[in-house]
């Protein structure tokens, strides 16, 4: 091949990989700035402190106080979040340094039906066992009433949900470590359970926090199964067996009624510009977490 056309593909090349490295990484910026043009109206009409702040919420009287809406988002995301992460971390160091390699191949396709299966089917689901189960049983060990449509049904199906995605990559991320930092350790007397404790996960562990992170950005933004738990109550919840009411959800179920409203188009854009910079700020932190735990190696 003459030497001007190898030029001539390889400048293509290099120009198509730029576009596309280009438009990925216009796309969040592109969201973030639609969602703010859109949340303009609101935003010159009320101050962005009492928005955010502010619990009281009846559009027709033209209130929006989205308070209530992002505790119910920041809760069923933690308690998600304490819930998946324990078990899919123990579940990888077992699949993955105690188990026979056939459960590890058994596991795998059924980790990928688990995440392909659709958020609404986890939504029956959790209508037909996790509300009953926490409405008959969880709250009256507390003492306590709940019709079982609550933050804890959110967070246990969100659990569920986001447990195939973090398990995969926390056994990629185990699976990829050098078998030879386990070799030298039990070569220098260290137990089994302590070169997992001390080399494996200390190793692993900017790859172990970015697979949880991106799994509780993956639950932030689940909708429709939380809708269909989760009560959708607009109040402050006082604990974990109280309906609630996340921002997915109140876009979700009010976006089809924003034009007969004033200002309600504004509101549920800038409901989801919250959204948008909650999973931002939630990104950045664990970046920040992965720098940390990396220096410290």
């Amino acid at each position: 091949m003459p030497v001007s056309k190898r030029k001539i593909i390889d400048t293509i090349s290099h120009g198509w990989m730029l576009v596309s490295l280009t438009v990925v990484l216009l796309i969040p910026f592109m969201i973030g700035l639609g969602l703010v043009l859109k949340s303009l109206p609101i935003l010159q009409q009320e101050n962005l402190l009492r928005l955010l702040v502010d619990s009281d919420w009846h559009p027709m009287k033209g209130k929006f106080g989205f308070l209530p809406f992002i505790l119910s988002s920041v809760y069923v995301t933690l308690l998600s979040f304490l819930i998946a992460a324990p078990i899919c971390l123990l579940s990888a160091i077992y699949l993955t340094q105690y188990a026979r390699g056939w459960l590890l191949q058994v596991m795998h396709p059924v980790i990928d039906v688990l995440a392909g299966i659709p958020s609404v089917i986890y939504g029956v689901w959790g209508i037909l066992v996790i509300v009953p189960f926490v409405g008959n049983f969880i709250a009256p060990l507390f003492g306590t009433v709940s019709s079982g449509y609550s933050l804890l049904s959110g967070a246990i199906v969100l659990a569920v949900m986001s447990i195939p995605f973090i398990l995969n990559l926390l056994i990629e991320v185990f699976n990829s470590m050098p078998v030879e930092l386990k070799e030298a350790s039990l070569s220098l007397g260290a137990t089994h359970w302590e070169t997992i404790k001390y080399i494996l996960v200390r190793e692993g562990f900017s790859g172990i926090v970015a697979a949880i992170g991106l799994g509780i950005s993956k639950a932030l933004g689940e909708t429709i199964a939380v809708l269909m738990v989760v009560g959708n109550v607009v109040q402050i919840p006082k604990n974990v067996l109280q309906a609630g009411y996340p921002l997915p959800a109140l876009i979700a179920n009010n976006y089809g009624e924003m034009m007969s409203i004033p200002m309600y188009d504004s509101a549920l854009m800038l409901a989801a510009l919250i959204l948008f910079v909650i999973v931002l700020i939630f990104n950045v932190f664990a970046r920040l977490v992965i720098k940390h735990g990396g220096s410290r190696r």
